[in-house]
């Protein structure tokens, strides 16, 4: 990358290869909101120094556990491991989602973990 360049934003990191189709997505419900996720959520917020992305990407995935929200869940667990966390770390994110949201949303953080796992490659290291 030459000196002047910028480094890519982290949402290319996040969405790995969906990211085209989560973009698409988010247009398909509101270009406004499309707009605002992209802009300020993944290229403002995600892009601020302070925390490494990996850090950062297991944060998101304890936030959406305890939000209940399973399809964000499940492009920030792919982003997690992306971002360089392994699934050990991952699993250790989830678990402390217990005692501040109980175990009905951490086992439903679980399944989705265990849905993405299950759909990757079998050569990625678990």
């Amino acid at each position: 990358m030459p000196d002047d360049a910028q480094p890519p934003h982290a949402r290319t990191t996040i969405f790995g290869e969906q990211h085209d189709r989560i973009l698409e997505r988010l247009v398909t419900l509101d270009a406004d909101l499309s707009g605002y996720v992209r802009d300020f959520a993944y290229d403002t917020i995600y892009d601020h120094p302070g925390l490494d992305l990996k850090t950062k990407e297991l944060i998101a995935c304890a936030l959406l556990v305890s939000l209940g929200s399973p399809p964000e869940l499940r492009t920030h667990l792919r982003g997690a491991l992306n971002a360089g966390a392994t699934e050990a770390e991952v699993r250790g994110a989830l678990l402390m989602c217990i005692p501040y949201v109980g175990f009905p949303r951490t086992i439903a953080g679980f399944e989705q973990l265990r849905a993405h796992l299950a759909g990757r490659a079998p050569t990625q290291e678990r």
